[in-house]
């Protein structure tokens, strides 16, 4: 046998080198291989028998920068082809991947891969939320520019991605923080603006005192505390920047019904969102019949009973008690703390023209979010209670029919009208006139997205004394940042420093005016990223339409759980939008969505809560304790920090283990949305070594028949050598389906593995006559090494071009003259789809025959299941019931499992 392999080795070299040009490479009886050193085949023209960790490193090495550019760029001349779209969330540039981005990534790969190899025109893109407080606060503390910071860890993180070996289709890449980027924010942002979504009103807002800025409330942990800087949060009234998300509620709530289930996430936005069963309406306010010119916004759970208005309520905290209302003073004058308290301001509704007195209500907190409802007595117990209680006058607008239909009274044109009907139509005629209407939940609040912070997105507004808020001409956008180089980090905006910035011309009436100071909140570069990735490089609009529609809706969305509430919130808001703009022709941005969990690490924390390292730890008692006080440690598993002493490094990793085998790890390891515990001791990665391992010896086994001198000939396979190859064609094609609906449905990555790790082992102990003469064979071990190629690709390459120099070859439906992950996808025989659909499964107990049962052929592989129905079948419950199982086995190659019991 060994000189069958020398025989392989030699032929292969000398054919290298002739075509090469280069000398016979015999010499004196003796085998000289010129350049021909120690190592993998590829590199070597000999085959190594042992895989290796060298080998394993040999095999990367040589096989990176080749993969690498076998990734073709995308062609969106050629629309024949179905496409398919693969988005994993893009990094903020720390500098520093983590093994959350490795994760992410490697998922995204491999989906990526896997559509490609099914004929799908496939973009996997790349870019970098790149403005935020981060980079600022690292500019102040370095004496650094923030652009000068992001760029070089853009710089840093691209090198480690590609050190990674994933195949992002790098030339559509974008960076938010760039003027080809935010140009087209700023460009949106008047859209908004021009549509009635983006406003500006002073607010009760959350202030970070360490980063000087306005936070949202999604960025307030419930301590109270700013997620980014740990500060006490503090209120602040301020005038702020708002985008009217609550416009979409209802369209996007509804939305959800008519999207894929998407792991629990789709419950996370309908909770978000709220009950979408009410609006809010505009109202100007009066003083002693003399109008103020300031404006009052209310809600209320039944807007069609508006003209049965009994006054209008304000929480204690309202804007109009505390900001810099012209009516702060007479609402304090009224205010008693602790009773509900009638004003002298009056509300006037700008729909029904009808006058309410506003309302000081002594409870602190409304429903949901609100400081301010309607009261309706026809419609709320409690609102009629108050109005008695005030002696406030009000009609009754709601009669009930006797066939219980309630209909409208005293309601204007809309009297008569059933409730449903009447709700559809006073919230149209509200919309229509602008004075509020959207319908939304009492919940949801429109979305601040000022900050008062450098490096972010400037608003393209303009205030001037004459003309108001106006916007900038979308021909002079994009509004770029001044040049700082002094950061602080105290007071207001750092732009309102920049005067030469600030000071300008209306674009209205051309007189003196100022630029707005505020930048935007770096979650709106985010909502819209998906739709540039279509287009990158457009410098006429955002993106072009068609191409947009080409691509959209995104096929498949990878990110953390964290950002499955707010960021995919304005994310879908952005998207309804653009379609209500005839920018793009689908509402809803993504059609599936993977929310993959964290990866953890092993913590070991004192009573007092400080960490330690695993070094100051002593885990050989029956407790862990400190190493030097021996006091008691907690050991638990927690989202990877430097704070916490659990972070891995994932170049130290991939430099100790190999870019494949991480990848196969952090697949295999669990479900995609489950966590990690990141724990190298586990039967995980030991898992994954000794898989890789039987790939190389399977496919080592193949290449060692076949150069045996012996061609092969199918012809000379006895009844049981075809039967036996039979059985390999059926797991085949069973494996394909199993691991192509993992791939395509429930993106189960672990359970794909687990399907080729046991048709590995199948192939493993497949007799030898079969491994030389059997096509079912060949067909087998190429098909298993194709299927893993997105997920180890590097390894599997190495494997490939191993078979592709194997003589007498039997299947000739591969692309033998390209890599494995150039080759078309495996599908299922059209003769396996006509079988059966159900197979006789034989039971053995201790061995010994007991009968079958019939089990659908979709699962006749899985171990599991298999050994589900069983257990559920007559014969089961006859002879298992109450008794001991210790193991059970499933044979590869038989439709058999054997169950061994403790008697």
């Amino acid at each position: 046998m060994a000189s069958a392999w020398r025989r392989l080795g030699f032929y292969v070299c000398f054919l290298k080198s002739k075509l090469n040009g280069g000398p016979d490479i015999i010499s004196r009886g003796r085998r000289v291989i010129p350049g021909c050193a120690r190592g993998i085949y590829s590199a070597t023209g000999t085959w190594t028998k042992e895989y290796t960790l060298q080998t394993r490193k040999d095999v990367e090495n040589w096989w990176h920068k080749r993969i690498k550019e076998e990734t073709s760029k995308i062609s969106e001349a050629d629309k024949s082809k179905p496409k398919f779209y693969v988005l994993s969330m893009f990094p903020y540039p720390s500098g520093k991947l983590h093994m959350g981005h490795v994760r992410v990534y490697t998922i995204s790969d491999t989906i990526a891969r896997f559509q490609k190899m099914r004929g799908m025109q496939v973009i996997n893109p790349m870019g970098w939320d790149a403005f935020g407080l981060p980079a600022e606060n690292a500019a102040i503390e370095r004496n650094l520019h923030p652009d000068s910071w992001t760029q070089s860890n853009i710089k840093h993180m691209r090198k480690q991605l590609d050190r990674l070996g994933l195949c992002f289709s790098w030339d559509r890449e974008i960076t938010t923080c760039l003027p080809d980027y935010y140009k087209w924010t700023q460009y949106l942002f008047i859209k908004l603006y021009e549509a009635g979504l983006a406003y500006q009103k002073e607010a009760l807002v959350n202030w970070d005192p360490v980063d000087q800025t306005v936070l949202a409330n999604e960025q307030v942990d419930e301590h109270g505390c700013s997620w980014r800087s740990g500060a006490k949060v503090e209120q602040k009234y301020l005038r702020q920047w708002f985008i009217k998300t609550t416009a979409y509620a209802k369209a996007m709530q509804d939305a959800l019904a008519d999207l894929p289930e998407w792991y629990g996430i789709k419950g996370m936005q309908a909770h978000w969102i709220g009950d979408c069963v009410g609006c809010h309406l505009d109202f100007t306010l009066k003083v002693d019949g003399r109008v103020t010119g300031e404006k009052l916004t209310a809600y209320t759970a039944t807007p069609e009973a508006i003209y049965g208005t009994s006054h209008v309520a304000i929480s204690p905290s309202h804007r109009l008690l505390h900001g810099h209302s012209s009516l702060k003073e007479t609402f304090r004058k009224a205010l008693v703390p602790g009773q509900d308290c009638l004003t002298p301001v009056t509300a006037v509704n700008m729909l029904t023209q009808r006058e309410a007195p506003v309302v000081i209500l002594a409870k602190a907190d409304f429903e949901g979010s609100l400081d301010s409802k309607i009261g309706i007595p026809s419609t709320s117990p409690e609102d009629a209670s108050l109005a008695q209680t005030l002696g406030l006058p009000y009609s009754e607008v709601i009669e009930t029919l006797p066939d219980g239909t309630e209909r409208l009274r005293s309601s204007a044109e809309f009297t008569g009208m059933n409730r449903q009907d009447a709700f559809l139509a006073l919230t149209q005629k509200a919309r229509r006139k602008r004075v509020g209407g959207d319908v939304t939940s009492d919940k949801l609040k429109d979305w601040l997205v000022s900050r008062q912070r450098y490096w972010g997105t400037p608003i393209p507004m303009v205030h001037c004394p004459a003309c108001g808020p106006v916007p900038v001409p979308l021909q002079d956008l994009p509004v770029t940042l001044p040049h700082i180089t002094a950061f602080t980090g105290k007071g207001g905006s750092p732009l309102a420093t920049a005067s030469d910035w600030v000071n300008c011309a209306c674009p209205r009436c051309k007189g003196a005016a100022k630029r707005e100071t505020d930048t935007m909140d770096t979650f709106v570069d985010s909502a819209w990223y998906y739709f540039r990735y279509t287009d990158p490089q457009n410098a006429h609009s955002p993106f072009s339409a068609a191409l947009a529609d080409y691509w959209m809706p995104v096929d498949l969305y990878i990110g953390g759980k964290e950002h499955a509430v707010m960021h995919l919130f304005y994310a879908r808001f952005f998207s309804h939008f653009c379609h209500d703009q005839n920018m793009v022709k689908h509402r809803e941005p993504f059609h599936k969505l993977l929310a993959q969990g964290l990866i953890k690490g092993q913590t070991f924390r004192l009573p007092s809560g400080q960490y330690l390292q695993r070094e100051e730890v002593d885990l050989t008692g029956s407790v862990p304790v400190h190493a030097n006080t021996k006091e008691t440690v907690e050991v638990t598993w927690e989202k990877m920090s430097k704070s916490k002493h659990n972070g891995v490094d994932p170049q130290e990793v991939v430099g100790r283990y190999g870019i494949d085998t991480i990848r196969l790890y952090i697949l295999f390891a669990a479900p995609p949305e489950k966590d990690i515990l990141w724990d190298v001791k586990s039967d995980a990665l030991p898992g994954v070594l000794r898989w890789q391992q039987r790939l190389w010896a399977l496919v080592t086994r193949f290449i060692e028949a076949r150069a045996s001198g012996t061609l092969p000939r199918p012809q000379v396979l006895s009844k049981e050598e075809r039967a036996e190859g039979r059985k390999l064609w059926e797991h085949k094609n069973s494996v394909i389906s199993e691991v192509t609906a993992h791939f395509t449905e429930d993106f189960s990555l672990n359970s794909a593995i687990s399907q080729l790790m046991g048709f590995s082992n199948a192939l493993l102990q497949a007799s030898q006559r079969v491994v030389l003469h059997s096509p079912e064979f060949e067909d087998a071990v190429c098909a298993l090494t194709v299927m893993a190629a997105p997920m180890a690709p590097h390894i599997t390459s190495e494997l490939w071009a191993g078979l592709q120099q194997v003589p007498g070859k039997l299947c000739a439906h591969y692309a033998w003259d390209t890599g494995v992950l150039l080759q078309a996808w495996p599908t299922v025989d059209p003769q396996f789809l006509q079988q059966p659909d159900v197979v006789e499964m034989a039971v053995l107990i201790n061995n010994k025959a007991c009968g079958t049962i019939p089990v659908p052929q979709r699962v006749s592989r899985d171990q599991d299941k298999v050994h589900e129905l069983v257990l559920q079948s007559e014969l089961g419950v006859r002879l298992l019931q109450g008794r001991s199982i210790k193991k059970a086995f499933l044979s590869p190659r038989t439709a058999l499992i054997n169950f061994l019991v403790q008697d």
